[in-house]
Parts: structure tokens; sequence; C-alpha cells
């Protein structure tokens, strides 16, 4: 920490500085340790400025939204957070088709229901996703037959060399829960545009209830970081993590999900440790029975 530009992050980011800042309230399941520095950004501008700031300090830093798809260590991050509060959202009803513009920071189901208020169709699918549209699109986030890739019209990028670009839906090289930024160094998404339909609002709002409530029936209630692991090409990860008696396990205070097992819950207090010995459990135990690496779909950051 003594090699971090404490006074001129201070100095320029006053208000939206802080440090050695508990994580587990930025965290979906609510684990974590502290961040040596906390930087908050607001708005898209502000995201930006932060960074093009701390990269020509040559400072390494790493991004956190919602917190939903990501484990942090018990120990924290060592260096710089910067947490994503970029949050303002426009509809245009006129433009064809329909779209949506989004800060990297705004919650994907927010934006769905405003779609559903707007009677405009497509992201029904989304209602039930926690997380933000920045975490979204690193990941292709999807379900219920939908995924961004199929919304994605172009977003706003900010490279390592402080450089914006606009990159249009074929840039990003999605696919299954992946995409081109998690191969490129540092690319960090400012907003987003997402194309739409008009609809019947009755219509989108019956959809979005019958796909709420299939999550619910699935799906366990609790802190949790969501799906676990991405399912293999033909087969289910919750069926494997069934199929080998591993469902109800519990390590600590962190049990795999009796409901569903690709879902880890934090039971009260439960650590990243708890959750990490799960994910370890059920990779070896799946590859044992089955000969099948589990592949992650969270990220594990900070120090392990």
């Amino acid at each position: 920490m003594s090699n971090l530009p404490i006074k001129q992050l201070q100095e320029r980011f006053s208000d939206q500085f802080a440090e050695n800042i508990n994580l587990a309230k930025h965290s979906a399941c609510r684990i974590g340790g502290p961040a040596d520095v906390l930087l908050t950004a607001s708005s898209a501008d502000k995201l930006k400025e932060i960074i093009t700031f701390l990269n020509e300090l040559k400072q390494e830093f790493f991004i956190l939204g919602g917190g939903s798809n990501v484990l942090i260590s018990d120990k924290g991050i060592r260096g710089i957070v910067v947490l994503n509060k970029a949050k303002h959202i426009k509809f245009d009803l006129d433009s064809q088709p329909p779209s949506v513009w989004a800060e990297s920071g705004s919650n994907l189901i927010r934006i769905a229901k405003l779609a559903q208020e707007n009677n405009l169709t497509g992201l029904e699918w989304a209602s039930g996703i926690p997380g933000t549209i920045g975490g979204a699109i690193y990941g292709n986030a999807g379900a219920h037959g939908g995924e961004i890739a199929d919304n994605l019209i172009s977003a706003d990028i900010l490279l390592k060399n402080n450089k914006q670009y606009k990159w249009k839906n074929e840039d990003f090289n999605f696919e299954y829960r992946s995409s081109k930024l998690q191969k490129t160094n540092k690319s960090i998404i400012l907003s987003s545009t997402f194309k739409l339909e008009h609809g019947k609002s009755e219509d989108i709002s019956q959809e979005m209830n019958r796909i709420l409530a299939i999550r619910k029936k699935t799906q366990p209630p609790g802190a949790s970081l969501g799906s676990i692991f991405k399912n293999p090409p033909e087969d289910y990860s919750g069926r494997l993590i069934d199929a080998a008696g591993l469902k109800g396990i519990s390590i600590g205070n962190a049990e795999i999900s009796p409901k569903h097992g690709n879902f880890f819950i934090n039971l009260g207090d439960a650590t990243g440790s708890d959750i990490s010995g799960l994910i370890d459990l059920v990779q070896k135990t799946v590859q044992e029975k089955f000969g099948i690496m589990l592949e992650l779909e969270i990220k594990k950051i900070g120090e392990w």
C-alpha cells in the first residue's frame, strides 16, 4: 500500500476516495475483505476520469460493479478498487429499432423493468438477473433463451491507452458466457446501447412474471453469487453436482443449495475460503465421477 499514490488520489477525487473499506457490503453474497483504496464513480464521465488518471499513473486497479459474479478473498484486494455506480438510463422510443442507452453500472433487472414500463420487449429474459450492464456484457450474461449478445447494438469502450472507441456487437466476439473483453487488457465499458421492440405492457409483464416464477421455483433465495459454474457442452452443472451427491453439502457457513446445485449460499457469516472450498470439492468430485472439469462462471479476485 505504501507504493500507492494516496495523496494524489485523495486530492484529485476527495469525495470519491476512501481507504481500507470492507468489500463484503458490495458483494452479492456478502463476502470479502478490505480494499486498500476505493474510488467510487457516480457517472460514466467520472468513471472515465478515474480510469484515465489511474492509467496515466500506471496504477493497476479492479472494477467492481454489483458484485454478483465475483468471489472476493477474505484478505481483500491489495491496491485500488473502482466501484462503478454509473447508473444513468435513457430510452429512445422513436429510433428504429427502439433502444435503451445505459451507463455500465446500471442494474440489469432495473433496465428490464423500465423497458416493460415503456412498452418495450426484448429484455424479459433479464428480469431476474442481478448485476450490472458492464458485467453482463463482459460475461455475455443470459438466461431463458436470451443473452446480451442478442440485444447489444454498441458500447463505448475505454482502452488502457486512454483512447475511447465505440465497439459494435460483432467487435465483442461473443460466445457462451464469454466476450473479447475477457481477453483484452483493462478495456473498460463506459456505456452501451441495446435494441428493443415495441410491445404490449401486459404481454411483457406476463412473460416477465413467468420467468420470475421459474426462477423462484428452481433457484434458492439467500445471499449467493448466482451460477458458480458454466454449463459444460450438452449438459448442466447443476445436474452433475446433484448426480455427484453434493447438494446440501456445506463447508463452514457456505452451503451447496439443496434446491439447485450450481448455487452456493451464504448461511450467515460464510467466508470466501468456505465458498472456495466448496468450489474445489465440486470440481474434484465431478471430475472423478464423470471426467468433466467444471469451469467457473464467477471470478475469484483478491489475495488467495
